[in-house]
């Protein structure tokens, strides 16, 4: 019995220590996010519909909007989103939850309060966020990782 414990145990032992091998193996720096994004940025700007901020966002118009106004920095607003890393993982999504956020607009990263200031009511763009616009060198959890540049789908519902 005991030399059954004992290569069960050396089983899982070597397991995890593949997993763990495997895991940090795989694992990008923040520096290997930061040249990740800024060649994926770099390319989506050469396409035709891509617009430039002098920050560094990039927007595109999917939907333009059919309000006269645009929300202000210290607006609230009521958007349907959908936010991926550049390799297409989403990680949050008012979509799937079946209902539309609001918030105020200076209380998100910076990408979000520009690009969403561009906006008028019932638009829908995708922001190609960089990282420095986003959640920077901490990230945001496992999801999102240090330096990592974002993309999003965003829909203005309601300015109020």
């Amino acid at each position: 019995m005991r030399k059954i414990q004992t290569k069960v145990l050396s089983i899982v032992t070597v397991l995890l220590i593949g997993f763990t091998m495997f895991s940090l193996a795989n694992a990008t720096t923040p520096a290997e996010n930061k040249a990740a994004g800024t060649a994926f940025l770099a390319e989506n700007a050469k396409k035709a519909n891509i617009v430039t901020t002098a920050t560094g966002l990039q927007y595109e118009v999917l939907t333009p909007g059919t309000g006269t106004a645009s929300p202000s920095a210290t607006d609230n607003v009521t958007v349907h989103y959908k936010g991926t890393t550049i390799d297409g993982e989403e990680f949050d999504s008012s979509y799937s939850r079946g209902e539309p956020a609001t918030f105020p607009l200076n209380r998100v990263i910076a990408g979000w309060t520009e690009g969403v200031q561009l906006m008028k009511e019932g638009a829908k763009y995708r922001f190609y966020i960089p990282s420095e616009l986003a959640y920077g060198e901490q990230g945001a959890g496992r999801a999102i990782g240090p330096n990592a540049a974002l993309i999003f789908d965003v829909e203005l519902i309601k300015i109020q």
